[in-house]
């Protein structure tokens, strides 16, 4: 999948409350690299950081993937700025994968937010 289908395809399923004027960098076989930019004059809450997670993990293990386990560790604050994920398969097993992204602030240098996750895929309907 290109970086435009993804793109195309997330806007398509995911409500728009869930998107945070995401951008698809990179889109590789099982590798992701999503921007997410922050509304005007407002902080990041935990609740968009964690639709953050949930939108890169839903990007790299398939869309209608739904999310089963998760575990979330903060690492530092988010700054006022786009946040990066990065956000990777790390095994499928039928129809579980298993995921982890990873969210920086502005840039990829220290890391804000870990998560690691599974997921059920389903088909698309």
């Amino acid at each position: 999948m290109t970086e435009d289908e993804l793109q195309a395809l997330l806007e398509k399923t995911l409500p728009a409350a869930d998107l945070h004027g995401l951008f698809v960098e990179e889109c590789q076989d099982q590798d992701v690299r999503l921007r997410f930019s922050p509304a005007p004059d407002s902080d990041w809450t935990t609740a968009a950081l964690l639709s953050l997670v949930d939108t890169s993990l839903r990007a790299t293990a398939g869309v209608t993937a739904k999310l089963t386990h998760l575990t979330v560790t903060v690492l530092r604050p988010a700054q006022q700025a786009d946040v990066i994920a990065l956000a990777r398969v790390i095994r499928r097993d039928g129809p579980t994968v298993h995921a982890e992204a990873w969210l920086f602030s502005h840039a990829v240098v220290e890391p804000m937010l870990h998560a690691a996750a599974s997921l059920s895929r389903s088909p698309i309907r």
